[in-house]
């Protein structure tokens, strides 16, 4: 038997934590995993517009890390959940630091800040940046308000932000796709 999409549960505008607890949808805790869930499904979209099988298998790894990071910010931590939660490791920082570097010996250094476009697998790529910095400035202000928030989660979220940058360059590279430069305005000129 196949299970229902809709269960009519959350019709009132509340939603159940892992463990439980019934919050509104407005929950900053829903708001998080939320935003993890868009950044997911728009790596899932950057991955579509990218031939590169190696970043394809690393954006895979990616999203698997972010349904951990969904689930451990979905949990209730002050209830013991019924299910066991994956969890994050130090390792999954480090292999993006790792590929971070990768790219960085085959890009040319950055001698200004840079517009984001030029491709559409390149734009998407910033857009899944700034979709996770969002997240990231949410599990913050989580935590800034005593919510917990593994810190783990705002290492990685911190460090795939800076990922997605590098990345975006890289693709562009891979592409042969000129940067564009920021050419600020200056006043009076």
């Amino acid at each position: 038997m196949a299970i229902k999409i809709y269960t009519k549960t959350g019709d009132s505008g509340t939603t159940s934590l892992i463990g439980g607890t019934k919050v509104p949808k407005s929950h900053l805790r829903i708001e998080s995993y939320g935003t993890v869930d868009e950044l997911n499904s728009n790596i899932g979209f950057a991955s579509d517009c990218i031939v590169h099988q190696p970043t394809k298998d690393m954006l895979k790894e990616i999203q698997d890390r972010l349904f951990t990071i969904g689930s451990s910010l979905a949990c209730d931590p002050d209830k013991e959940p019924l299910m066991k939660i994956p969890d994050l490791k130090e390792s999954d920082v480090l292999l993006l630091e790792s590929e971070i570097d990768k790219m960085n010996e085959v890009l040319p250094p950055m001698k200004h800040f840079i517009i984001p476009g030029g491709h559409q697998a390149v734009s998407s790529l910033h857009i899944c940046r700034c979709v996770c910095r969002r997240a990231e400035r949410i599990c913050v202000f989580l935590d800034q308000e005593k919510i917990f928030v593994d810190p783990l989660v705002i290492k990685y979220l911190n460090r795939l932000s800076d990922y997605l940058f590098v990345l975006a360059r890289f693709i562009g590279h891979i592409l042969q796709v000129p940067e564009m430069p920021w050419k600020p305005r200056l006043a009076g000129i």
